[in-house]
């Protein structure tokens, strides 16, 4: 049991650093590393997870959603913008190997992903 608090608090901390990253790096999404170290923290360490959900990181990309509000209009943008370019950069890879079934599928994934984001969260 040690060792699964141990791995999952490591885990917590290194989704924090590429959320940071990925605060500055469009490449980087931040809202879902986030999310996998609030997760992790909360299985892991409620001191830990009291003090992840007090930092200004997690208040101006996680609250409102978490509590079920949605999500600002940039957040949502910057979410959408990131993963699109990182779904269109593995297409393109696939495509140039001729792997036109996982394209496809990547796309459907895409298309859900946008779907999600616009009709399913709501903007405040």
């Amino acid at each position: 049991m040690r060792v699964k608090k141990i791995l999952l608090i490591a885990v917590g901390i290194v989704a924090i650093a590429l959320g940071t990253i990925g605060t500055v790096l469009p490449i980087l999404p931040t809202v879902p590393f986030y999310l996998l170290a609030a997760w992790c923290f909360a299985k892991s360490s409620e001191k830990l997870h009291h003090w992840f959900i007090d930092t200004r990181l997690y208040k101006d990309h996680l609250e409102s959603y978490v509590k079920g509000e949605g999500m600002s209009k940039q957040t949502k943008i910057k979410i959408m913008t990131t993963v699109s370019l990182l779904m269109a950069f593995g297409i393109l890879m696939m495509a140039r190997k001729a792997l036109y079934i996982p394209c496809g599928i990547l796309f459907v994934v895409w298309l859900a992903h946008i779907y999600y984001f616009l009709y399913r969260v709501q903007t405040i």
